[in-house]
């Protein structure tokens, strides 16, 4: 059995869009506030990560046109580069950068739905205090699991649930844009806001979100953290590419893929920078040690949920709640759209012999059905360690990597084979193509001197990929 082509232009673009929008966008602003402090350089790491990832779609269209087959950019790596790369590829997103991003969507559902159920923060099953399980993180592999149920029955099911849940996240997010636009013409926040917008400075607190040290920035040392915290726009801005790993069930995938990259990336660019103007026409920067939403503003947004305290100064009370509920649909379409991909890559790596043999399998439901599975249990297994903001790290890092190895490919190819139809062609060739790579090389570097550990694990985990495809080779 084959995969079956049945998706159009709009399911494509939802896909792209709704595995896009997860719950970045209503938390990590708050996160790169204290890491840089500035109005103005903040603004400028979402209109950054907007154009990169513009900029990343508008080259991999090009070869989404040349390869309008299922796994996507695992077959342009293998195609630029052999089996060896595009093995670690497809390594690295099965064990840190697609089921990574599942499990950190998942927590972070799980997170919001303790706002209605707060004994989900408590313990389920704990060995001394070195692991513990919270009942949070068992909802969290209970939406995998559900998700990855609905996915096996059919393609069309999870067609169904990305059209309604991307529908419907993108909606509350256009009226929380505007009904922030309309409070911003009542008060001073916005211009407040803006009075210095390029005063730089790091902020500290502990794990508790307490204030514990600032000091300003300037020079390198404000480069480096713009650097290393643009990681958070960046995932909240990641997962676009998964459109490229269904292709196998795309109609007329040479035309509906690059439109639907392209589309997909502008309509999320634009609402991420919408939103985070109307966060800042709510909420003021926020100062330590404050008692109320506005005193506290974005910085230091109670549990990192400045989506919550947005919608509290429109909403009062029950703000946090409409804003819990939005980021709990928002996750939910996320999570179903990259479970729906990841495992299209899979399925694609086991007929090429470098998965688990049965991986490759179509189900009654013409769907790769023991793919989806496997996929389910090792982010189910993620769920339980790291935290939120170390899955950022693991995730985002690695895909950047392969992104550059991925549109360097482009360039090869073009040397390779020059007489291959590309019915699409990269948008400003070869000029967009370097100037991203140059900027994601940039934030690697950045992110390799300034978070060190997190970016090194991810480096290991890559690495460990070699072995592995060695033995089964062998084999």
């Amino acid at each position: 059995m084959e995969l079956k082509r049945t998706l159009g232009l709009a399911d494509a673009t939802s896909i792209v869009a709704g595995s896009m929008i997860g719950s970045g966008i209503f938390i990590v602003t708050t996160l790169m506030m204290r890491d840089i402090g500035s109005v103005g350089w903040m603004l400028v790491l979402w209109l950054i990560t907007g154009l990169i990832t513009v900029f990343a779609a508008l080259s991999y269209g090009e070869l989404a046109g040349m390869m309008p087959n299922a796994g996507g950019q695992y077959v342009y790596i293998q195609r630029a580069y052999g089996r060896l790369i595009s093995f670690l590829y497809g390594w690295t997103v099965f064990t840190v950068i697609q089921t990574g991003v599942i499990a950190a969507v998942a927590v972070a559902f799980a997170k919001y739905t303790a706002v209605f159920f707060p004994e989900l923060n408590n313990v389920f099953f704990a060995i001394g205090s070195a692991f513990q399980v919270t009942f949070s993180q068992i909802l969290a592999i209970i939406m995998i699991v559900f998700l990855t149920f609905i996915n096996s029955r059919g393609v069309e099911n999870g067609k169904f649930i990305q059209l309604i849940f991307t529908t419907a996240k993108i909606g509350a997010l256009f009226a929380l844009i505007v009904l922030g636009f309309a409070y911003a013409f009542k008060t001073d926040t916005l211009v407040n806001n803006f009075q210095h917008v390029w005063d730089a400075s790091r902020t500290m607190v502990d794990e508790n979100g307490n204030f514990v040290s600032a000091k300003p920035l300037v020079g390198f040392a404000l480069l480096g953290a713009m650097g290393s915290t643009i990681i958070n726009s960046l995932f909240s801005s990641d997962a676009w590419n998964n459109v490229t790993f269904i292709a196998g069930e795309i109609k007329d995938p040479k035309k509906n893929i690059p439109r639907s990259l392209l589309l997909g990336t502008l309509i999320v660019t634009l609402i991420y920078i919408l939103a985070n103007l109307a966060y800042l026409a709510l909420l003021p920067v926020g100062v330590p040690g404050g008692t109320t939403v506005l005193e506290n503003g974005i910085k230091f947004a109670q549990n990192d949920r400045v989506g919550a305290a947005a919608a509290s100064v429109i909403f009062g009370g029950i703000g946090a709640s409409i804003m819990a509920i939005l980021i709990m649909v928002s996750t939910f379409g996320c999570n179903n759209g990259l479970i729906l991909a990841g495992s299209r890559l899979f399925y694609a790596m086991s007929k090429d012999g470098l998965f688990f043999k049965k991986a490759g399998k179509i189900n009654q439901y013409n769907v790769p059905g023991i793919a989806l599975w496997i996929q389910c249990l090792w982010a189910s297994a993620l769920c339980l360690t790291g935290t939120y903001k170390d899955l950022i790290v693991f995730s985002t890092f690695a895909s950047l990597l392969f992104y550059i190895l991925t549109i360097a490919g482009l360039f090869i190819l073009r040397k390779k084979e020059p007489e291959t139809e590309r019915p699409y062609k990269a948008f400003g060739y070869p000029f967009i193509p370097i100037i991203y790579s140059a900027l994601t090389l940039f934030i690697c570097v950045d992110l390799i001197i300034y978070d060190t550990k997190n970016s090194c694990i991810s480096l290991i985990i890559i690495v460990l990929g070699i072995p592995i495809y060695f033995f089964n080779n062998k084999k």
